[in-house]
């Protein structure tokens, strides 16, 4: 049981670091699609991930055109806080893929158009937040997901 974790365009090490750790103690795989706003080597990444980093199974892709085209057919679910359904209405299963944007603005206009029916959020009750860590979101669902296959 786990799933697919996917960041589109990452820009933060730490976050990446702390997303792959989570990955393996799911039992998901991360995939990275670039470009990216830090280097692989980053020790920022290395440190968040710790000592697990080189235990965690990762996919890296030139682009997000590669990454949709060898996960073609794939069960998809993509995450936006401009969303109107929410995470847990998400009918979950084993190998979903995850699909989060980038830190600074997150999915692009075009992945969220093409994919408006798969789109979701996680609320927030604040007016003063626009969005969560990427990290801490990539973490609700992923253990959403478990809780809901158990």
């Amino acid at each position: 049981m786990g799933f697919n974790i996917v960041l589109l365009e990452p820009e933060i090490p730490m976050n990446t670091g702390n997303i792959g750790r989570l990955s393996l103690a799911s039992g998901s795989k991360l995939h990275l699609v670039k470009p990216f706003g830090f280097n692989l080597d980053d020790k920022r990444l290395k440190r968040a991930g710790l000592d697990y980093w080189k235990h965690v199974t990762v996919e890296i892709y030139e682009d997000k055109d590669e990454f949709f085209l060898k996960n073609r057919g794939e069960k998809m679910v993509y995450f936006s806080s401009s969303a109107s359904k929410d995470y847990c209405s998400i009918k979950y299963e084993d190998n979903m893929f995850f699909i989060f944007g980038k830190e600074s603005v997150g999915l692009s206009k075009e992945i969220i158009s093409k994919n408006f029916d798969k789109i979701f959020k996680i609320p927030i009750h604040s007016q003063y937040i626009r969005s969560l860590n990427l990290a801490n979101a990539v973490s609700i669902v992923v253990y959403e997901g478990l809780r809901s296959l158990k």
